[in-house]
C-alpha cells in the first residue's frame, strides 16, 4: 500500500462499505496551473484479485497518465485499505460496488481499466450498466471457469474450502512474506527477476489487514468465479483485451476463444510474449503505452446497438 508522489488517498461509501481511492491531488500533478479535476476527462483502473491484492497493482502505470487525466484507482471492497466484510464474497458484490463507485466519482461514461478476475466482472458491470462505461482496457480477462471449465473442482479451491484450515492456510501460506513471493513467482509473473522487494512488501501489506481473508478466501475458493463465455456476447462497450502469453490460469487461447464470441464489441486482442498475468507490474512501459494506443482507438461512438 503504496502511493506515487502526489497521490492521496479519498474514501466514498458504498453499499458493502467504505471503498479507498487514490487520485492525483498534490505536487507534482496539482500546481495553480492545472485544470480542475472536473475538467479532464476521468479514467479508472481497477485491480484484480489474489493474497494481498489492491490498487498498487496498478501504481506504476496510472501516474503516467496523471497529467491528462483525473486518475482513480480504487482498493476493492475486501481489498487493500477499504473495509473488509465479515462475509463470503459474491459475484453481485463486485458487480454491485463496481457499478456504485462509478456513479458517484463519474459524472459521464468514463474508460476503465481492470486486471484478470475484476477485468471479467467488468464485463458484467458494464453490461448491467453501459452508461457507465465508455471504454474498457483489459488484461487477461478471465471468469476462470470459461467454456465449461469448472475450477471449485481444483484441488487447491477444495482444498481451501475446508473450514477452520482455510484460515490457517492463509495465515500461514498466503499472508507472510514467503506465500507472497512464493505465489507472485510460481503464479503471477512470467520471470522472477522482475519481483522487486516494494512489490512483495505492498502485496503483503494488503494481505496482513484485518479480515483480509474474507475476501482472499471467496476468491481461491470460486465463490466469484463464472463461464465469462456466457455473458461476453451481450458486451456493447468498445473493449481491448491484453493477454499475458504466460499467463499461469488461462492461456491465450482462452482469450482469443472470448474474443471471438463477440468481435464488434472486443476491437483489439494482444497477446503480450514473455509476460504473465499482470503486465501491467512486469512491463509496466510497455502496458503504459498499449493503453494509450487503446485509448485513442476506442471510441463511444463505437458502441454496438442493443
Amino acid at each position: 500500500m503504496i502511493e506515487p508522489n502526489g497521490f492521496k488517498q479519498h474514501s466514498l461509501v458504498t453499499s458493502l462499505g467504505r471503498m479507498t481511492y487514490y487520485t492525483a491531488d498534490d505536487m507534482p500533478w496539482q500546481t495553480p496551473e492545472t485544470p480542475e479535476p472536473e475538467e479532464r476527462p476521468t479514467l479508472v483502473f481497477l485491480h484484480g484479485f489474489g493474497g494481498g491484492s489492491s490498487a498498487y497493482e496498478w501504481s506504476k502505470v496510472y501516474p503516467a497518465f496523471a497529467s491528462e487525466y483525473r486518475v482513480l484507482a480504487p482498493d476493492l471492497i475486501g481489498w487493500g485499505r477499504s473495509e473488509h466484510p465479515e462475509r463470503n464474497y459474491q459475484i453481485d458484490d463486485y458487480i454491485t460496488t463496481i457499478n456504485e463507485f462509478l456513479e458517484q466519482t463519474c459524472p459521464q461514461g468514463t474508460p476503465v481499466i481492470a486486471s484478470s478476475l475484476t477485468a471479467a466482472l467488468t464485463i458484467r458491470a458494464a453490461i448491467a450498466r453501459p452508461e457507465l462505461y465508455k471504454s474498457l482496457i483489459l488484461t487477461t480477462p478471465s471468469g476462470l471457469s470459461d467454456f465449461g471449465e469448472d475450477y471449485t473442482r481444483s484441488f487447491f479451491a477444495q482444498l481451501i474450502s475446508t473450514p477452520i484450515l482455510d484460515r490457517i492456510l492463509y495465515s500461514t501460506g498466503v499472508a507472510t512474506e514467503g506465500g507472497i513471493r512464493s505465489f507472485l513467482e510460481s503464479r503471477q509473473f512470467a520471470r522472477s527477476s522482475r519481483i522487486y522487494s516494494e512489490i512483495v512488501e505492498a502485496y503483503l501489506a494488503s494481505a496482513q489487514q484485518p479480515n483480509a481473508e474474507y475476501a482472499a478466501l471467496s476468491f481461491v475458493r470460486g465463490d466469484l468465479c463464472f463461464d465469462l463465455s456466457l455473458y461476453i456476447t451481450q458486451l456493447t462497450t468498445p473493449t481491448a483485451i491484453i493477454w499475458g502469453q504466460k499467463s499461469e490460469f488461462t492461456s491465450p487461447e482462452i482469450g482469443k476463444r472470448l474474443a471471438a464470441l463477440n468481435p464488434k464489441a472486443v476491437q483489439v486482442f494482444q497477446t503480450l510474449e514473455d509476460v504473465g498475468l499482470t503486465p501491467q507490474l512486469e512491463l509496466p512501459a510497455v502496458t503504459i503505452g498499449l493503453i494509450q494506443k487503446y485509448l485513442k482507438m476506442l471510441k463511444s461512438e463505437d458502441r454496438i446497438a442493443d
